[in-house]
């Protein structure tokens, strides 16, 4: 099975890569060019990425690129509800694997607010990410069951996650798997980006992807609401 197998929209591209190694190295590459052009164009970029194990050798291969770094803002499309010191948190895992070297003098806005209740951790969350300049990268992951960023299949508030306008830009949601609560950036704001990848790798994740094509509901798989609009996924086997 290969990704030229599948039948995609028109606004969505597709690169195939060898392995994991050219994979890191070509969407590392691809997101330091987007972001070295926004930054001539204005002096400034922003790069919105996703958490989990799969983006680290692409984050640490992202931080050797040669950026302006003290002009790039970097936030995450989606965060585990845990302090930051926790082994789970996104934020944590962009510390040790992206904002290190010369990449540490970039601006994170972290999505960790600490608050009596998830809903209102997502409403100062959604505060904070006011001041968030408008996203010149995305970089979204999807897991098996279609989730991409944290609009999980089945969650409370999906479909106003979904919504392709709106005004909140950060909302509760919760996850099948520990831990359960988690804040995630909303369609309305991540529809936003300038330039969206979505990074996927190995034939489960093609599988998925595949569903969600011939799938008619994105509320039960999320990432189809997704490729409604300019996407590049890159995956390798």
């Amino acid at each position: 099975m290969a990704i030229s197998d599948l039948q995609l929209p028109s606004c969505v591209k597709a690169h195939q890569l060898q392995d994991a190694t050219a994979f890191a190295e070509r969407l590392a590459g691809d997101v330091a060019q987007h972001l070295r052009a926004a930054i001539a164009s204005k002096g400034q970029a922003c790069l919105v990425v996703s958490g989990g194990r799969s983006p680290v050798p692409f984050l640490e291969r992202l931080a050797r690129e040669s950026l302006d770094w003290s002009k790039v803002t970097v936030s995450l499309a989606d965060e585990r509800w845990v302090p930051v010191e926790h082994a789970d948190s996104n934020a944590g895992l962009l510390t040790r694997h992206l904002l290190q070297g010369p990449a540490a003098e970039a601006r994170f806005i972290g999505l960790y607010q600490v608050a009596p209740d998830l809903e209102r951790a997502a409403e100062l969350a959604d505060a904070a990410l006011a001041e968030l300049p408008p996203i010149d990268v995305l970089v979204l992951g999807m897991g098996d069951d279609g989730h991409t960023a944290s609009l999980f299949p089945a969650s409370p508030n999906l479909a106003e996650g979904l919504a392709r306008e709106g005004q909140r830009r950060c909302l509760p949601m919760l996850a099948p798997v520990v831990p359960h609560q988690r804040l995630s950036l909303t369609r309305a704001l991540l529809a936003s980006a300038a330039f969206t990848a979505l990074a996927i790798q190995g034939p489960g994740k093609l599988a998925a992807l595949r569903a969600a094509l011939a799938a008619s509901d994105d509320q039960a798989l999320p990432i189809r609401a997704f490729l409604h609009d300019p996407l590049d996924i890159y995956w390798c086997p």
